[in-house]
């Protein structure tokens, strides 16, 4: 393996990138210099007279060469799990009823309190291992598992120590408005006002957010009481994201688009007017197809509608117990274009640049001089097989701040 003291050359490798008008941008027989964890150069082989001494070589054998992939939405540090919603499901129960009788999130909020700080991070460590090997290269993990002041911080502490893991870049977002604990039921507004007022004060002052959510939804949290979140959230200098628009419709998406939002997230009865707005003031939206498959959903996000207005559209996991227990980003690409009608170029720029957008990264998702070195090296013949594999992942190198990393060993 190169030694990442070094330049590096990828040489002889077919360099895939997407553009704005949902096209593969493609270069074939290219080869990529990277030097102290940045692209220096793409281009035709052979351009780049280097000096051998100060650079390795890596042959890529015609391999193709894409941007990390980024998986913009997960909830991956938690306690237990949630088979018996599983098997609610199955036996014809469903999500709202199953929240409403004492399963559903508050089920995995009391498993992820009594679990330590330690076997979090041994837990979420190893479901990160498993989406490095679909080519995760940076990732948000939001926490919302906690809902008091010490297991928020709890969560959020696990996933600062998890950035740089296996060299994934990690995003920590609060969530502390994911839905009211049991301690406050029937006291949603005391509950916003402790989380506005007391837990997110907090953990800004120990710098362990780097942006807010909050769940829009008749189970959880209303537009009003986001709003609420959010003016705190601006004024503290935090950016802003929100899970709407997944069960019903109740204007999320605008009220996202007022605080300029970096992403929309979920969007299945999302309206074209909601849509406009987003599109507008550049708020990302972020579609999540493994809860829609696993909860057995009928309504899509109208993704013509999101054509339209060029809307720019992610995808993640949405990796979670609940309602997404997926971990592959490469499987969400597939369910994205078979589930919602994405085609694959849409698929990979919403798992590369649109991907960094919605979590505010300018220097990742495109392969470009100047942009850091996070890449994946694929064994594939053709650019559509990212997303057309179910269960096989292709990779065969994942490159993180310019570092090499087999894509078979957990180092």
């Amino acid at each position: 393996m190169p030694s990442d003291s070094k330049g590096l050359i990828l040489r002889n490798c077919n360099v895939m990138d997407t553009d704005s008008d949902g096209h593969f941008v493609i270069q074939k027989d290219a080869e990529i210099v990277i030097r102290d964890g940045l692209i220096e150069a793409v281009g035709p082989r052979g351009n780049f007279p280097i000096p051998s001494a100060e650079y390795e070589v890596l042959s890529c054998d015609s391999a193709w060469v894409t941007a990390g992939l980024i998986d913009c939405h997960t909830h991956l540090i938690y306690g237990g799990n949630r088979v018996d919603d599983y098997q609610a499901r199955l036996g014809g129960g469903n999500y709202l009823a199953i929240n409403r009788s004492g399963g559903g999130i508050n089920s995995t909020v009391e498993s992820t309190r009594a679990t330590s700080h330690e076997d979090l991070l041994k837990l979420a460590k190893f479901r990160l291992s498993q989406m490095a090997r679909s080519g995760t290269t940076s990732v948000e993990i939001k926490s919302g598992y906690g809902l008091d002041l010490e297991s928020e911080i709890k969560m959020l502490r696990v996933a600062r120590e998890l950035d740089g893991f296996l060299g994934i870049s990690v995003k920590a977002t609060f969530l502390g408005l994911h839905v009211v604990p049991k301690e406050f039921v029937n006291r949603g507004d005391d509950y916003v006002e402790y989380i506005v007022n007391v837990v997110l004060p907090e953990v800004v002052n120990l710098g362990l957010l780097d942006a807010v959510d909050g769940f829009c939804e008749s189970i959880a949290f209303s537009p009003g009481q986001l709003a609420i979140l959010y003016e705190r959230a601006r004024s503290l200098g935090v950016a802003i994201k929100g899970h709407v628009e997944q069960l019903s419709n109740s204007s999320g998406g605008s009220l996202l688009a007022g605080f300029d939002a970096l992403s929309a997230d979920h969007l299945e009865y999302i309206d074209e007017k909601g849509v406009e707005d987003l599109a507008r003031k550049g708020v990302v939206g972020v579609l999540l197809p493994g809860a829609y498959y696993f909860l057995s959903e009928k309504t899509r996000p109208p993704i013509e509608l999101m054509r339209k207005h060029s809307l720019a559209m992610a995808v993640a996991t949405d990796a979670n117990p609940g309602t997404s227990p997926l971990y592959s980003l490469l499987l969400a690409m597939n369910m994205a274009t078979v589930l919602f009608g994405l085609t694959p170029q849409e698929a990979l720029r919403a798992t590369t640049s649109n991907a960094a957008r919605a979590l505010g990264y300018r220097d990742r998702g495109r392969i470009e001089a100047g942009l850091r070195a996070d890449l994946c090296v694929w064994g594939i013949d053709h650019p559509a097989e990212l997303s057309y594999y179910l269960g096989l992942s292709p990779l065969i190198y994942r490159i993180t701040d310019g570092v090499v990393r087999d894509a078979h060993t957990s180092e």
